[in-house]
């Protein structure tokens, strides 16, 4: 269990280091954007609500048959899965014609075909039986369900 301590910032710039700080210990791998782009990996945000913990998960050009979800313990990964995350539109496999032409020279090639795998440790709270994804428009979005016993709650004060 974490401690409660006061916290008097010196600064607004310590205590938005602070608060990057305190989110990386919460949920493990936060990555720098230049880390993150360097090594190919998706932008993700994380939001929390009173009964749940949302992840947004940007993958241009994949979807839902090319990315996998795990949950072991209290890890949740996000990787791509073997094959590419291209684009097919022809429901028939290409022609050795099609192949060649696919093939070509590239002259600028600034897209990546590469496979990722990003982890993020769940808070303690989080209920891994109840964790769901969607993936709508280039955006995989995880909602991660709070337990019950362990949301927040307002504690009435009398006088």
């Amino acid at each position: 269990m974490k401690e409660v301590n006061l916290y008097r910032p010196i600064s607004i710039g310590h205590a938005l280091e602070d608060f990057n700080r305190y989110v990386e210990s919460f949920f493990g791998d936060s990555l720098a954007p230049a880390t993150r782009i360097m090594n190919h990996l998706p932008a993700v945000d994380v939001r929390e609500t009173d009964s749940t913990y949302l992840l947004e998960a940007e993958l241009p050009g994949y979807d839902e048959k090319t990315v996998e979800v795990q949950v072991n313990g209290g890890t949740l990964t996000l990787k791509s899965k073997k094959g590419d995350a291209s684009c097919d539109v022809s429901p028939k496999a290409p022609s050795k014609e099609e192949e060649e032409h696919k093939k070509g020279t590239f002259l600028v090639q600034e897209r990546r075909n590469i496979t990722f795998s990003r982890s993020f440790k769940l808070p303690d709270n989080a209920d891994t039986e109840k964790v769901s994804a969607c993936f709508k428009n280039g955006i995989l979005t995880m909602e991660i369900k709070k337990r019950a016993g362990e949301q927040k709650r307002i504690i009435p004060i009398q006088s």
